[in-house]
């Protein structure tokens, strides 16, 4: 399959985030990952969740819900991290997004993808790119803006985080996710 099938159609990958779908264009996600080990970093801003090696280099995992506006992220089985990649003054950073779990590959038309509403949205109107109609037209999915999500100055907050030397997550949340 394509990251693009043609010019009028765009490929979105789409993900759950507090019980609702969202999406982003599948040229940013650079692969999916399951939660793991995730090591916090003292002083971070509360959207940022810890910090992961992904093959050698450390990469800040967003919680997606909280810099959304919502409650944090519970950890269940079907976690994963969305590794993206967003632009910073032409240079393109690594960032994890924590997700609650995937959806699907979802290919959008030009007609299906309709502006932002303006109103009973969960998150903030410029973050969105759209709202993309699945199927028979009764479904959406809003469809996420990662370069508008984290501003510039929390891009670069979230790459210049590092681990530090010996506390991780892992084994200090319980099976539903709560802190032990």
């Amino acid at each position: 399959m394509s990251e693009q099938t043609s010019a009028t159609s765009t490929q979105y990958l789409s993900f759950i985030l507090a019980g609702e779908e969202y999406a982003l264009g599948i040229l940013q996600v650079k692969e999916i990952i399951e939660y793991d080990t995730v090591t916090r970093i003292p002083g971070a801003p509360v959207w940022v969740r810890g910090v992961f090696n992904l093959r050698g280099s450390v990469v800040p995992v967003v919680d997606l819900p909280v810099k959304l506006g919502m409650p944090p992220a519970t950890l269940t089985r079907w976690s994963c991290i969305v590794v993206v990649e967003v632009k910073l003054w032409g240079e393109c950073i690594v960032l994890g997004l924590l997700a609650d779990s995937i959806g699907q590959v979802i290919e959008l038309g030009p007609g299906d993808v309709l502006p932002p509403p303006s109103f009973g949205t969960p998150v903030h109107v410029d973050y969105l790119v759209g709202m993309g109609r699945l199927g028979s037209g009764r479904k959406f999915v809003l469809l996420l803006d990662i370069d508008k999500v984290l501003s510039s100055q929390e891009v670069l907050t979230a790459k210049t985080l590092h681990a530090p030397e010996a506390s991780d997550e892992k084994g200090s949340t319980g099976p539903s996710g709560a802190a032990v």
